[in-house]
């Protein structure tokens, strides 16, 4: 084992089907778990439109311009998958 390994944290990813009116919240529930190291989020075909890192501390007026532009996103179409990558616990 490297020096390295026991710094490393364990990552798991959860998939999260959303309707686009549904969009904007659902992003804001997941920031503020506080456990969230990433979402991206992709549309109905699997193509990736945003990765979003989160990063400990950052605060909630960090994320207006993102949560705008998810906004707008969410109006040009209808389904979404989030991928979230969140620490193990």
């Amino acid at each position: 084992m490297s020096e390295n390994d026991s710094n490393e944290e364990e990552v798991y990813t959860e998939e999260h089907k959303v309707q686009g009116d549904g969009l904007v919240a659902r992003v804001k529930e997941l920031i503020h778990e506080g456990n969230i190291r990433r979402i991206i989020i992709k549309n109905s075909e699997g193509k990736t439109l945003i990765e979003i890192p989160l990063t400990i501390g950052v605060a909630g007026l960090a994320f207006a311009p993102v949560l705008a532009a998810l906004g707008a996103l969410a109006a040009l179409a209808a389904d979404f998958t989030l991928v979230v990558e969140k620490k193990a616990e």
